[in-house]
C-alpha cells in the first residue's frame, strides 16, 4: 500500500465496516513500518491503479496479528480475500512468524468460512469486543504448522 492509495482503501473501509477506520489510523500505521505492514490488490488494470482490496497487519516477534481485512463490495467472494491472507501470511513467514491470530465478528460467517479454510481455528471469544452493533468477538489462530503447511514457509 501506498499513501496515494488511501482515499480508495477507506471507500472500501466505509463500504465494509460499521465503525470504519479513519484516514489518520492508516496512515499511523505508515510510520510503524517495523511492526505494521499494509498490503493491496490491485484491478488487473494496467492504465490505473485501482485498489480491490486491502490487509494491515503487525508482527511482533514471530507473531502475526491480522488487524483489518476488506475487499471492494463488487469484488467479494472472488478470491481476493483470501488471495491477500495468502500473500500476507507468506510475507510475514518469511520474516519469522510462526503463528497468526484475528479477530472476528461472531456474525460474520463468510470471514469465518475464509479463515477457517486457510486452517485458523477458534480459539477463544472476546465478549462485548465490537462496538455499533456491541458484538463478541471470535479470536482466530493459526498454528506454526499450519502456517507453514499453508504457504510453504521458507526464509530466502
Amino acid at each position: 500500500m501506498k499513501k496515494e492509495d488511501i482515499d480508495q482503501v477507506l471507500e472500501i473501509e466505509r463500504a465494509s465496516f460499521s465503525m470504519p477506520w479513519s484516514r489518520n489510523l492508516f496512515l499511523s500505521e505508515f510510520r510503524s513500518p517495523l511492526v505494521s505492514t499494509l498490503m493491496v490488490a490491485l484491478a488487473n488494470d494496467p492504465l490505473s491503479r485501482r485498489v480491490i482490496g486491502y490487509i494491515v497487519y503487525w508482527q511482533v516477534a514471530d507473531e502475526m496479528h491480522i488487524l483489518n481485512l476488506a475487499t471492494a463490495p463488487e469484488q467479494r467472494r472472488r478470491g481476493g480475500a483470501k488471495k491477500l491472507v495468502l500473500s500476507a501470511l507468506k510475507r510475514a513467514c518469511r520474516k519469522g512468524v510462526t503463528r497468526a491470530f484475528l479477530e472476528v465478528r461472531v456474525s460474520n460467517i463468510a470471514a469465518q468460512r475464509l479463515y477457517s479454510d486457510l486452517g485458523f481455528t477458534g480459539t477463544s471469544v472476546r465478549r462485548g469486543y465490537y462496538d455499533s452493533p456491541v458484538e463478541d468477538a471470535v479470536i482466530m489462530t493459526l498454528e506454526q504448522a499450519a502456517l507453514e503447511n499453508l504457504v510453504k514457509c521458507d526464509s530466502k
